[in-house]
């Protein structure tokens, strides 16, 4: 039996919007229009029958999906499905030193380099390791063969490259927005890519 995933970013911070670092030491709520975004987002897909919802535990991925979860559909959280660690960086402003630390070590992963992390924070491939346990989980439940998964932009990266077979170095292959929605099958264990960062449900004024 197969599953069908929906997999979404989390609407607007008013970190996005600043360009602050916003990864999972970070728990921030979604801005104006993050909530008009994820409203955007459930007036398109009210009626797909999701079996569950699956979120990181930071609010910007709850609150993306809160109204799914207010109709009842089952929901669990899990930690495995953060963002990404970005260590010491977390919370600041990107100056123009913190950039090129930050094209330094992106440059780093895409040679390769998965085990490389930004200073007391996670690599690729460590994020790599949770989010599968995660989806060891997912994937054991026939009975949701529809399900909505809320996460992070980094960390939908890693999750999409991982589970698409591809090196965690090409994971910027994946481009990802506010409250983008990507559309994995799964069948007798290989996940097949349906939907790629589709924004339609956005419209022009919430890209």
């Amino acid at each position: 039996m197969g599953k069908k995933i929906y997999l979404i970013r989390h609407g607007q911070t008013d970190y996005n919007f600043q360009g602050i670092v916003q990864g999972s030491g970070v728990d921030t709520s979604l801005n104006d229009t993050g909530r008009k975004q994820a409203e955007a987002f459930y007036q398109k897909y009210q009626d797909v029958p999701f079996k569950k919802i699956y979120t990181s535990v930071l609010k910007r991925s709850i609150e993306s999906v809160q109204k799914f979860i207010d109709k009842g559909i089952p929901w669990e959280k899990y930690p495995g499905l953060n963002e990404i660690s970005w260590g010491k960086k977390d919370g600041k402003i990107i100056n123009s030193e913190d950039d090129t630390y930050y094209r330094q070590v992106l440059a780093e992963w895409k040679k390769g380099n998965v085990e490389v992390k930004p200073e007391g924070g996670e690599s690729p491939a460590e994020v790599e390791r949770r989010i599968s346990e995660v989806i060891k989980i997912i994937v054991s439940r026939p009975e949701e063969d529809t399900v909505l998964i809320c996460m992070h932009g980094r960390a939908m990266r890693i999750l999409l490259a991982s589970v698409l077979h591809k090196n965690l170095s090409c994971m910027e292959d994946f481009q990802h927005q506010n409250l983008c929605l990507y559309i994995i099958n799964y069948s007798e264990g290989n996940f097949y890519l349906e939907r790629n960062n589709d924004t339609e449900h956005l419209g022009k004024s919430l890209c």
